[in-house]
């Protein structure tokens, strides 16, 4: 029977967030916990147990998983204490155990570590030394970085956006580390750095130009002589040294397989580049199409999206929206812990005059209404899918005239309708409505709703990449340098 060590440490980070964020943002588990949160759901644990399940001769040895909301820039001495707590808890098993599955994401950073998962891995090399196979699983916005090559043996990437296939992206990586731990094989790596950051709808992995690349990486782990494929387009907003574009492929002992094809997918993907950018739309343009509009407009405001790192204090929108006497209702979320403790301090039915929104970010000032307390909440739920416990905190619906809106005193993940349901709303019972997220799985929104404007906001993970201000990836990189020039090289692990 082999024993394989599961533990994980995964975050994605907006630098632009001008809020540091802490240690308890975290969700930690550890031990069997693990196995009794992920089990039968869609992450990469959960995708990594059934394929361990589905194997009689392995054992898993479940460990510390930390796993924290989008969020800003992590205070370096949190970094260090889940580095510290993450690190004790694996060394119990040296001498122990046969192979290593990480899950990770690899948009992290803290303030001082640029980094930080690259670094865990490395820390765990050097525990564990050469001889233990080590498998990683990564978002595709993910930022693989020399470090984690250097010190890993196989990843395992997401192949979809929007993102469903976690599990299946576990299970891959566990099918790969099987592979090291029980087959005579020697895995080799090539990739392809390619200079250039990406939004927008073609990035649909379903409909738009980047499922070229990922659909070609599914047909390249088809093949038994590849291990492992996949394409990254980072995280624009992870403002960090190696962050890029870049394709991947591992075979077994065969470099010009894998370089061959890490090379073709990344000069499908480059004259795309300009095609990959998000079409905006200015926000008093939004507002005149919404306002002629039949039932339901959505207003997607990607800039101040809490499942990329932004906090989801904007009230930019509704500000226009109030200011142009918006002739139909709305329905909006915002993080206003203020407001959602005074909801709860003077109770449902009562009546409230409080500013909302922009206390955390000085991209946008508050915006003072009147507002009736319709309803009070602050029981923690899943989304519809994905499989990470939102914490809200204290919340409250708020209604002033055709504004209803949920405030949170957390940040709490938009990918879903989720939020809106636990607070007793349903989005089609409004004409408008702000979602908070750069893309939702079609279900949601899209295969019901009217329209979907793209709104050109401000705000910490807006697709105007230019309007952000990056300072530590490599340059020049498009669009940030409209001239960049892309020499394809390949780089062999």
């Amino acid at each position: 029977m082999k024993r394989i060590l599961i533990a994980g440490c995964a975050q994605e980070i907006s630098s632009f967030n001008p809020v540091e964020c802490k240690y308890e943002i975290f969700h930690i588990i550890q031990d069997k916990d693990i196995y009794e949160y992920h089990v039968g759901k869609n992450s990469y644990i959960g995708g990594a147990i059934e394929e361990i399940n589905d194997s009689k001769n392995i054992e898993p040895v479940f460990t510390y998983v930390a796993e924290g909301f989008a969020a800003g820039t992590l205070e370096h001495s949190a970094f260090i204490k889940i580095k510290d707590e993450f690190l004790k808890k694996i060394k119990l098993h040296v001498n122990k155990i046969d192979g290593i599955y990480l899950s990770l994401h690899g948009a992290m950073g803290s303030t001082k570590e640029l980094d930080p998962e690259g670094l865990i891995l490395e820390e765990v090399r050097k525990i564990f030394g050469k001889n233990i196979p080590i498998v990683i699983s990564l978002d595709l916005h993910g930022v693989l970085t020399e470090k984690m090559l250097n010190n890993c043996d196989g990843v395992s990437s997401l192949l979809t956006y929007p993102h469903v296939d976690f599990s299946d992206t576990g299970k891959r990586a566990i099918k790969f580390l099987k592979k090291l731990m029980f087959e005579n094989i020697k895995p080799v790596a090539a990739r392809v750095k390619i200079p250039a950051l990406v939004r927008g709808k073609e990035l649909i992995t379903e409909t738009g130009l980047f499922g070229n690349q990922t659909k070609y990486a599914k047909s390249l782990i088809e093949d038994e002589k590849v291990l492992s494929a996949g394409f990254f387009i980072g995280n624009p907003f992870t403002d960090v040294p190696e962050l890029c574009s870049q394709s991947y492929v591992y075979t077994n002992n065969n470099k010009d397989l894998a370089s061959n094809n890490a090379l073709k997918m990344a000069k499908d993907f480059w004259p795309n580049r300009k095609k990959m950018q998000a079409e905006l739309i200015n926000i008093n343009d939004a507002i005149k199409i919404g306002s002629e509009s039949a039932a339901t407009v959505v207003f997607t405001d990607a800039a101040d999206a809490p499942s990329s790192g932004a906090l989801g204090d904007s009230n930019e929108i509704i500000s226009e929206m109030i200011n142009q006497k918006y002739p139909h209702s709305i329905l909006s979320t915002i993080l206003d812990s203020d407001a959602a403790n005074l909801a709860f301090k003077m109770g449902i039915g009562s009546s409230i005059k409080i500013s909302i929104g922009g206390k955390l970010d000085n991209r946008f000032k508050p915006l003072i209404l009147k507002f009736e307390v319709i309803s009070i909440n602050e029981k923690p739920f899943m989304p519809e899918k994905w499989a990470w416990l939102q914490k809200p905190g204290k919340s409250a619906v708020l209604k002033s005239n055709n504004l209803t809106i949920v405030v949170t005193s957390n940040p709490v993940l938009q990918v879903d309708r989720s939020i809106y349901y636990e607070n007793g709303l349903d989005p089609k019972n409004y004409h408008s409505v702000i979602v908070k997220s750069p893309h939702c799985e079609p279900e949601f929104y899209d295969n019901w709703a009217n329209k979907n404007l793209n709104v050109d906001a401000k705000g910490a993970t807006s697709a105007n990449l230019l309007s952000l201000g990056h300072k530590n990836c490599q340059r020049p990189i498009y669009p940030l340098e409209e001239n960049t020039i892309f020499v394809p090289k390949v780089e062999q692990y």
